[in-house]
């Protein structure tokens, strides 16, 4: 079976039907993009394959409910995203205790540093931080959730969302002034 000559569309009609070779023609082709979003969630790829395989998981257990409206990639990413976030709560929760109010790091002057920063660049030092400041930055800037949303899913408080955020910022911007990756 040549895998190109597949449309998205017909794979998911598979899926639907519990075709094995459409559910292995779907997990070939999007999980390389999914594993990069479990990565951005954890530091660890034994974990990250393990977020990977219970995505597409739920993905099969899941298919119906995808109704074709929206990207179908961008249906798996959310899923991926909830999936590590599920990962997270059971597994690393006591990482998200700081309060805004608590935060002592200051942004210096040159606030643009992390603007600049190529992104491969930045996944590598994201990659060495703290997981309640990482999933934040992730959840945030990468995948564009509101600290309200990011409180809601993480059962946090919003300000634990935005000192989570501000020490991430923070960290990174001091890391990338030092390694002089600007």
């Amino acid at each position: 079976m040549n895998s190109k000559k597949i449309s998205n569309e017909n794979i998911i009609e598979g899926c639907l039907k519990g075709d094995r070779i459409c559910q292995k023609e779907l997990f070939e082709r999007f999980s390389p993009k999914i594993l990069a979003v479990c990565m951005r969630y954890t530091d660890n790829h034994d974990e990250a394959y393990d977020i990977l395989q219970d995505t597409f998981i739920k993905v099969f257990e899941r298919i119906e409910s995808y109704k074709n409206e929206g990207s179908f990639e961008g249906w798996l990413r959310r899923i991926s995203v909830n999936t590590a976030l599920d990962y997270i709560r059971r597994n690393k929760m006591s990482k998200f205790t700081d309060d805004v109010e608590d935060v002592k790091y200051k942004l210096s002057s040159n606030e643009g540093a992390l603007d600049n920063l190529l992104a491969e660049d930045l996944m590598k030092i994201l990659n060495s931080l703290p997981v309640g400041y990482r999933t934040v930055f992730n959840m945030y800037v990468i995948d564009g959730y509101s600290h309200k949303e990011i409180a809601e899913m993480l059962n946090i408080t919003e300000s634990t969302s935005k000192s989570q955020f501000s020490r991430a910022r923070a960290i990174l911007q001091k890391i990338i002034i030092e390694k002089e990756l600007l």
